[in-house]
C-alpha cells in the first residue's frame, strides 16, 4: 500500500470532470484498451504540460465517487504472459508507467501512473493515440493535434526536466553531491547557501521555481546523484559491469552496478575495468612492469562515449560493460547521430549536448570530437584491431580486442581497420601505403603480398581508392574513398 496514493486519488477525483490526462473505470480490464489508454494518457500529458496521467478503477466515472474494483492489474495477464510485460512489450521504448493501488473508504483502487510522453509520441501496437474529450482516438486522425504535441515534444530537452520538485536546499544536498560538481570543476565550493545555488542553477544541475523551491533536473541527477534510483526514470541509466568467464555469456564470475551519477563514479568505474583487465609483464625492462592486453586510453573512450551518446529517452536500459577474456563490448541504448564510415572525420554531434559539454570541461572525456582518433591509435599502438561499431534497432555496441595474431583477425574486422587507418592517415594529411598498413598491424616485410591483398580487397569494397591509379604498384598511395584527392 501507498500512503500518498490514496491522498493523490482523494485530489483527482475533485476534478469536475475526466481530462485528457485522467480516465476513471470500474472493472473494465482490456488488455488492448489499456495499452490504446496509456499511449493517449502519455501524449496528452505531454499537450496539456502535465509530467504524469493516470488510469484509475474503482471511481465512478460520472460521479467520481468511490465504489471499489475487483481488478488487480499485477495479477492479470494476456495469454500466459502478465498484463505488465505483454504491456511494456507492445508499447513503444519511450512508454513508462508503473501500476499501483491503495484503498478508499475501505474499497480496493488500483492506479496506473504514466509519465508524459518524452522525445517521441507514446505508441501502442505501432499506432500513436490521443485522448479526444473523454474518447481514445488514433493521432494521425488530429493533425492539428499532432503539430502541436510534436512542438512541445522538440521544445522538451531530457536534460532540463525536473524529476524531482519542490525541494529544499537541504533536501538538494541529500540528493546529490555538489563536493564532487565544484571539485571536477576546481571551483572553490563556497559557504553561502546562495552561492552554491547560484553556480548549480547557472549550470543547469538545479531549478529555482516561484515558490522559491528548488528542483534537480535530469542533469544534476544523471552526472552527480548520489544514488540514480532516488530519481524517476534514472535507476536503470546506471552503467552495470559484468565480468564474463571465458569468451562467452555462459558463466558471470563478477557483476557490479555504479549506482552514483557519472561524474561521482566515472573514475571508479574506470578503475574497476581497468582491475578486471588481464595484463602480461614486461621482463625486458629495468623495473618489473606490467601491460594490459587491452588499450586502456581506448576503453576509457568508450566507456566515455556510452554515457554521453546514449538515448536518455529510451526507458528500461542503460549502459553496459561486458568484458571476456578476448574482448570488451561496450553497449549503450540509441544509435548514432552521425554516419559511423564518418566517424573519424565528421563533426562531434551529441543527442545530449548539455551532459557533454559539462563532461568535457570536468575533463571525463575529449573535447573537440578527438575521441574516435585516440581509441583508434591506441589499437594501432598495440597492433589490435579497430573498435569494431554494430548499430542495432535502438542500441549501439563498440567492441574492443585484446591481443590477436593478424591471421586470427576476421575478414570484416581488417577492413574496417584498413579503412580506419587510411581516415586517420588522411586527417594527418598522409596517404595509406602498403607499409604503412604493415606498420599499423605489425607485420614483417614478407606479408607485404597479404597486406596488398587487402588493400585490394578494400579497394574492391569502395572503402579506399588510389590516389594516382596509374603510379607502379609498390608506390601505391590510398586514402578513404570520400576524400578528394
Amino acid at each position: 500500500m501507498d500512503g500518498n496514493i490514496d491522498i493523490l486519488v482523494k485530489e483527482l477525483c475533485k476534478l469536475p470532470k475526466e481530462t485528457g490526462w485522467v480516465e476513471f473505470k470500474h472493472n473494465n480490464d482490456n488488455p488492448k484498451m489499456i495499452g490504446e489508454d496509456i499511449s493517449a494518457l502519455a501524449n496528452t500529458a505531454t499537450l496539456k504540460d502535465r509530467d504524469f496521467a493516470y488510469m484509475i478503477w474503482g471511481i465512478d466515472d460520472n460521479t467520481h465517487n468511490v465504489i471499489g474494483t475487483s481488478i488487480h492489474l499485477p495479477m492479470q495477464k494476456k495469454g500466459q504472459e502478465e498484463l505488465e510485460n505483454w504491456l511494456r512489450h507492445q508499447l513503444s521504448k519511450n512508454a513508462n508507467f508503473e501500476f499501483l493501488e491503495t484503498e478508499l473508504e475501505g474499497r480496493h483502487i488500483e492506479v496506473i501512473r504514466i509519465h508524459k510522453a518524452l522525445h517521441i509520441p507514446v505508441a501502442f501496437e505501432k499506432n500513436e493515440f490521443i485522448r479526444s474529450g473523454s474518447y481514445t482516438k488514433k493521432l494521425n486522425d488530429y493533425p492539428e493535434l499532432m503539430a502541436q504535441l510534436w512542438d512541445k515534444l522538440r521544445n522538451n530537452r531530457f536534460e532540463d526536466m525536473c524529476p524531482i520538485k519542490d525541494l529544499r536546499y537541504a533536501e538538494i544536498l541529500q540528493l546529490i553531491d555538489c563536493g564532487t560538481y565544484f571539485s571536477m570543476l576546481n571551483l572553490p565550493q563556497p559557504i553561502e547557501e546562495k552561492e552554491v545555488i547560484h553556480y548549480l542553477v547557472e549550470d543547469g544541475i538545479a531549478v529555482r521555481f516561484d515558490n522559491g523551491l528548488y528542483g534537480v533536473t535530469n542533469l544534476g541527477a544523471i552526472l552527480f546523484a548520489k544514488d540514480l534510483n532516488n530519481f524517476p526514470r534514472l535507476g536503470r541509466k546506471a552503467m552495470r559491469v559484468v565480468l564474463y568467464q571465458g569468451k562467452n555469456r555462459l558463466i558471470i564470475q563478477k557483476e557490479e552496478t555504479f549506482k552514483k551519477g557519472y561524474a561521482v563514479c566515472f573514475e571508479d568505474i574506470v578503475r574497476y575495468i581497468s582491475a578486471l583487465l588481464p595484463s602480461i609483464e614486461d621482463t625486458t625492462s629495468v623495473a618489473l612492469t606490467t601491460k594490459s592486453k587491452f588499450p586502456l586510453p581506448a576503453v576509457r573512450e568508450a566507456i566515455a562515449n556510452s554515457l554521453i551518446h546514449q538515448d536518455l529517452y529510451i526507458t528500461g536500459a542503460g549502459p553496459v560493460v561486458e568484458v571476456f577474456e578476448n574482448r570488451i563490448e561496450v553497449t549503450n541504448p540509441g544509435t548514432p547521430l552521425v554516419d559511423i564510415f564518418r566517424i573519424i572525420d565528421n563533426p562531434p554531434k551529441s543527442r545530449n549536448e548539455k551532459i557533454a559539454s559539462l563532461m568535457r570541461r570536468m575533463k571525463m572525456c575529449e573535447e573537440l570530437g578527438r575521441g574516435w582518433d585516440r581509441m583508434v591509435l591506441a589499437c594501432e599502438m598495440q597492433f589490435l584491431p579497430a573498435p569494431r561499431i554494430e548499430i542495432f534497432e535502438e542500441s549501439t555496441k563498440v567492441t574492443l580486442f585484446s591481443e590477436i595474431e593478424y591471421k586470427n583477425i576476421s575478414g570484416d574486422d581488417k577492413l574496417w581497420s584498413c579503412y580506419l587507418h587510411a581516415c586517420l592517415m588522411y586527417i594527418q594529411g598522409d596517404a595509406l601505403t602498403n607499409t604503412s598498413l604493415r606498420d599499423r598491424f605489425g607485420l614483417k616485410e614478407s606479408s607485404a603480398g597479404s597486406v596488398s591483398r587487402l588493400i585490394k580487397e578494400a579497394v574492391a569494397r569502395h572503402r579506399i581508392k588510389p590516389i594516382d591509379p596509374n603510379t607502379a604498384k609498390r608506390y601505391m598511395r590510398y586514402v578513404p574513398v570520400w576524400a578528394s584527392v
